[in-house]
């Protein structure tokens, strides 16, 4: 079971929602607060999770797995999240805390964690 299933929603606007939503929850949830992606977060960043979006990123990894991992770890939509370290060459990996929990992740792998500012 997926957390955000990728199905859309019956609408007369199903075409512009497949050209620029991934899923209904993209769609239907949007918020005044910016989401970025985990991956390009700086030392010292927080904010909450705001959904996984495995499918659009080149992990070394089928999508499913990489979304099943991530869950896993702990990172679930709506826990905080905190960018701790950052590696000396290439700025990889990053030591992020989420659930007081330290976890190492790769930059290429923390792009799928989609993150609301400040939140």
């Amino acid at each position: 079971m997926r957390h955000a299933p990728e199905l859309y929603l019956p609408c007369p606007y199903l075409p512009l929602a497949n050209q620029h939503f991934q899923c209904y929850y993209e769609l239907f949830s949007m918020s005044s607060q910016p989401t970025i992606a985990l991956g390009t977060a700086r030392v010292g960043f927080r904010g909450r999770i705001h959904a996984i979006a495995a499918g659009r990123v080149a992990a070394g990894m089928p999508a499913p797995e990489l979304e099943r991992r991530l869950i896993e770890l702990g990172f679930v939509e709506g826990a905080d999240v905190e960018v701790l370290h950052e590696g000396l060459f290439g700025r990889d990996p990053i030591a992020v805390r989420v659930a007081n929990t330290t976890i190492g992740l790769r930059r290429r792998e923390a792009m799928a964690i989609l993150v609301q500012v400040g939140a």
